[in-house]
């Protein structure tokens, strides 16, 4: 029973009295999940800790209110299912991680005691280790295992669960105080380890059901599981899509075996005569092979061209109205059906409906993206399924998972492109059955295209894999938004609304005006090795500012070549990468 008297001892708990309390630390954390944003060391709009761990718990929460009656293994079994595969981004993985081990300790017991408790508290930091490759101090993983030392202590001094919780959570508070003085950078900007206090916010709120504290115990889903269909305003987008206009009617793709290496001039050539039949163009050349996309209303034109280089193959023509209307349709049969896509979840799409009765390719290629302009780049260079995560572009495990589902391929490599979602992928590529996952690990979006650009059909799986691991790591990446507030990052004093440029390895420019900011960011880039500058540009900004950096780059750095591609990416001004 949940205590309603303090001085009576609580020595053992059922799986009822647990699985209240591990609601009410979902809850707990929910409820903070902003204020958990907030504390990003980096000041920057898409601040996610706190939306990331609290979905993951959530998606927990949710198999925990289905159990009709729970006893502790299918508690424990909902606890560790829901949130492996609802978990998103390194924050909410590793605490998935956490519970994970939690519940293999619990799963063997009808009841829990204090030991059994710390049993668990250790199992749940080994795996939280185990899972986290190159482990770092200072973070919830520092804050996890200060809590279960001090639990294994209390093992030997007490057996009620109320002071043992309270002294846990005393030495995690302890613990998450100091973060600042082991990774300088959270002393620098005066805040605490954010996934640290996303975990002890989950431990306060189950604390304080034990206690027998007032707590909302109305299912957490009950008000919100039918608002999906009608939150979104699905019959607008729907109507958005039918009407939107399709110029050229015709994705067409295609690889040219050159008969002798491409120049630049004659690569320029080629990219001229395709934008006087159509856009959306990528034409990326290697010394044997050139990589050609267009949506056009003639395909055979353009390889008829292409022809003129040397020979074709992989060719891919779709036709993306009637593409388009097979969608739409399936959205309308889908809203009739009363089925909706929950706001915050991740957008994600196939690229080229595939039937169940084809035989599976060898390979194929799962990306994430964070705008249209993007997503036409990815499904040029021949992605099957696009999973697009919104401002804060992380998807969880079950995003993957389904993606995964959804690729006719023998082996499906994932493009996480971002260093937050490399960890979910991962998890996702653990779950996945009956196909070969291969995780590679891109921290950006250019990484992701430096991926797809060195992979070669005729290769074999290893050989893509070596070559497109060795590649991304010759990119360079800068990206521009603003500061959501003062702090002060890498010695650079940052104000609110102030524009960062943010490079791979911190943050780069600092500036009151957009282009200035760039520009600054872009020359600590570039040096005398550098001869490509790619720029794409978002949703708040335009071709023609775009195209003034660039002209700006190339009067600075005149043996450097730039491209300027519409990203329309959100939060981001620009995302640039040299090469």
């Amino acid at each position: 029973m949940i205590k309603e008297d303090f001085d009576v001892e609580i020595t053992s708990i059922n799986a009822e009295v647990l699985a209240k309390a591990f609601l009410a630390g979902a809850r707990n954390l929910e409820a903070k999940k902003e204020w958990i944003n907030e504390l990003n060391v980096f000041p920057v709009p898409d601040g996610d800790t706190g939306t990331n761990m609290s979905m993951t718990i959530l998606s927990a929460a949710k198999e925990v209110e289905a159990l009709e009656k729970a006893d502790m293994k299918s508690l424990a079994k909902a606890i560790s299912s829901g949130s492996l595969r609802g978990a998103r981004g390194n924050s909410g993985v590793i605490l998935s991680q956490l519970f994970r081990g939690f519940s293999k300790v619990i799963s063997a017991y009808d009841t829990v005691d204090v030991q059994i408790l710390s049993d668990a508290f250790r199992k749940a930091v080994e795996t939280a280790y185990k899972a986290v490759m190159k482990p770092k101090e200072g973070t919830i993983l520092t804050v996890a295992k200060g809590m279960a030392i001090r639990a294994a202590e209390l093992a030997d001094e007490t057996d009620d669960l109320i002071y043992f919780g309270e002294e846990v959570i005393k030495e995690g508070d302890l613990v998450l105080s100091r973060t600042p003085d082991m990774l300088p950078v959270l002393k620098q900007a005066g805040v605490v380890d954010s996934g640290g206090q996303g975990l002890m916010e989950v431990a306060k709120g189950a604390l304080d059901a034990l206690k027998g504290k007032e707590i909302d115990h109305t299912p957490i889903f009950a008000s919100t599981a039918s608002t999906a269909a009608q939150e979104g305003g699905s019959s607008y987008n729907i109507e958005a899509q039918a009407s939107q206009e399709i110029r050229f009617a015709y994705c067409t793709q295609f690889l040219i075996m050159l008969e002798k290496p491409m120049t630049d001039a004659r690569e320029q050539e080629l990219k001229n005569y395709l934008e006087t039949i159509g856009d959306s163009i990528v034409v990326v050349a290697d010394d044997e092979i050139v990589k050609v996309h267009v949506h056009t209303n003639d395909p055979g034109m353009a390889m008829q061209r292409a022809l003129t280089y040397g020979s074709l193959t992989t060719i891919i023509i779709e036709n993306m109205k009637l593409e388009r209307d097979e969608k739409i349709s399936a959205l309308k049969e889908k809203e009739m059906q009363g089925t909706g896509v929950p706001a915050e979840a991740p957008k994600a799409e196939t690229a080229k409906a595939v039937e169940p009765t084809e035989p599976p390719k060898e390979m194929g290629f799962i990306s994430v993206s964070i705008g249209e302009g993007i997503n036409e780049i990815f499904r040029g260079l021949g992605v099957d399924y696009i999973i697009e995560g919104g401002q804060t572009m992380n998807p969880s495990t079950e995003d993957m998972l389904n993606a995964i589902e959804n690729v006719n391929a023998k082996t499906v490599f994932i493009l996480p492109n971002n260093k937050n979602i490399i960890l979910a992928a991962n998890q996702a590529a653990s779950l996945a059955e009956d196909k070969q996952i291969i995780v590679i690990p891109t921290k950006t979006i250019p990484q992701g295209i430096t991926a797809l650009i060195n992979f070669i059909p005729d290769n074999s799986v290893e050989d893509n894999e070596a070559r497109m691991n060795e590649e991304i790591g010759n990119v360079l990446t800068g990206q521009v938004t603003y500061a959501v507030r003062d702090t002060v990052i890498d010695d650079k004093e940052i104000r609110q609304d102030d524009y960062m440029g943010i490079g791979d390895d911190g943050i780069l420019a600092v500036g009151r005006e957009l282009k200035p900011t760039v520009l600054a960011m872009l020359r600590e880039m570039i040096d005398e090795d550098s001869s490509l500058v790619s720029i794409y540009f978002g949703e708040d900004t335009t071709m023609e500012d775009a195209q003034q950096i660039a002209d700006a780059i190339v009067a600075e750095y005149p043996d450097v070549e730039v491209e300027v591609n519409d990203g329309g990416q959100p939060i981001y001004y620009y995302v640039v990468s040299v090469e």
